[in-house]
């Protein structure tokens, strides 16, 4: 049994592990993928102070600082939790884990368009990141979703290796940061506003999406069609015995604390104004303290 639990190894995560193995608490690091979660995805950090290297190598960076003071990262899926005992439980599909504090950091995942024919076309035309597929599409046209940061972000990324690219925003502006859009303006990259992708097309892979704009359909001919239009909270698990709000964020006040006794929350996954890796790192370090409070008045 271990003093403390961490499910996800994005960066909150991965920072309350660290600052918990550094204050001597056993701590175990539960991811179901790849350490580091969306920031590994992530082809250039720009807007985490000092950082000038790609997401993967800064996950890795951060995992191995961890690791330096004694956590322990497990890969591993949570199908169920027990969470209203003193001792909490983890289960995944062969293993229980058990610590008498959680910290939930299980972040969020990418948004889906809603559409019928979504599901037919992923992996063949469909994806929902540039920086791990773009590569398949290379000389080739393709299209992106979105109007935010990682939106303007993946649509540059692939400017760099496609032959044309699109970008289709739902509004007549932009909500990515003024220096990505300034990128975006002086880049190749086609950028349709008032636009909602209403069908994808193709025999067995992607040709061409159908969209509306301003009351009109069009269609656009395109190989491959990348969809950056949000997140959602990875909470399914824990919905029946935390509050959430109307889009599934956990509810926890600032430090971190759920109604739960040791149980807290960090990261994408917890109701905020802001989802940045600067944020998920705060979280991260502020769960790591309450953690070792509660652990020290509550033994």
């Amino acid at each position: 049994m271990q003093e403390v639990l961490i499910i996800g190894g994005g960066p909150a995560g991965m920072t309350a592990a660290l600052y918990c193995a550094r204050s001597g608490l056993s701590v175990t690091v539960l991811e179901k993928a790849i350490v580091g979660g969306q920031m590994a995805l992530a082809e250039k950090i720009e807007n985490y102070p000092a950082a000038r290297q790609n997401g993967i190598t800064l996950s890795q960076a951060m995992q191995a600082q961890a690791e330096n003071f004694g956590a322990r990262f497990v890969q591993a899926e949570i199908v169920s939790a027990e969470l209203t005992r003193r001792i909490k439980t983890l289960h995944s599909r062969s293993e229980a884990f058990e610590a008498p504090c959680v910290i939930l950091a299980t972040g969020a995942a990418p948004a889906p368009l809603g559409i019928a024919s979504e599901k037919d076309f992923l992996g063949r035309g469909l994806s929902y990141c540039a920086t791990c597929d773009g590569r398949f599409f290379k000389g080739k046209s393709v299209a992106v979703v979105g109007g935010g940061n990682t939106a303007v972000s993946e649509a540059l990324h692939l400017s760099e290796l496609c032959a044309r690219v699109h970008l289709l925003h739902r509004r007549g502006e932009l909500r990515a940061e003024a220096a990505l859009q300034k990128r975006l303006a002086a880049s190749s990259v086609v950028f349709h506003p008032n636009c909602r992708v209403c069908e994808l097309c193709g025999k067995d892979r992607l040709e061409h999406i159908v969209f509306e704009h301003e009351g009109n359909v069009d269609t656009l001919a395109v190989e491959g069609l990348f969809v950056a239009i949000g997140r959602q909270p990875e909470s399914s698990l824990f919905r029946e015995i935390l509050a959430v709000d109307e889009n599934g964020y956990l509810l926890a006040s600032e430090d971190t604390k759920t109604a739960l006794s040791g149980v807290f929350v960090a990261g994408d996954v917890r109701q905020k104004p802001l989802r940045q890796i600067v944020t998920a790192v705060s979280d991260g370090a502020t769960a790591a303290q309450q953690a070792l409070d509660f652990l020290r008045y509550n033994a």
